[in-house]
């Protein structure tokens, strides 16, 4: 063996010595990280067991209604439905029509007379109302 492959050869060997390393230790790290986040987690057993944690019963079902363009919506949330049968007609129809009939805004915009842009700021318009008036539901 030359004096040159003799050098490879040692290079060879301290790189893998290091890739080694870099190896077992990134997977020691890992394993301690998962084990902080072991003993950090708390069974699900031990607090039915304790009671710490009460669980909440669903509640029933309700349905509520709402009628928009002839056709009658049902809604699982009372307080947005409360918050549409609130806004205009208009802005009704155009919620109908993009959040349940799934219309793009291009039709919607054509049914109103108004570009695809116009139809999209209607919609958003109308969903900061929609939030406003949950939020005034909530708070009475």
């Amino acid at each position: 063996m030359t004096e040159i492959e003799a050098y490879q050869e040692y290079i060879r060997c301290k790189y893998n010595a290091f890739c080694k390393a870099v190896i077992r230790y990134a997977a020691i790290g890992k394993i301690i990280r998962l084990w902080q986040k072991w003993e950090r987690e708390i069974s699900l057993d031990y607090l039915v067991n304790e009671k710490f944690i009460q669980f909440v019963e669903p509640e029933p079902d309700e349905e509520h209604l709402f009628t928009v363009c002839g056709q009658t919506i049902l809604l699982s949330d009372a307080a947005l439905a409360d918050a549409i049968s609130v806004l205009p007609e208009q802005v009704r129809k155009e919620i109908l029509r993009y959040y349940f009939l799934r219309q793009p805004q291009r039709v919607i915009g054509a049914c109103i007379g108004r570009t695809r842009s116009t139809a999209g700021r209607h919609i958003q318009i109308a969903l900061r109302r929609l939030r406003e008036e949950i939020e005034r539901y909530r708070h009475e």
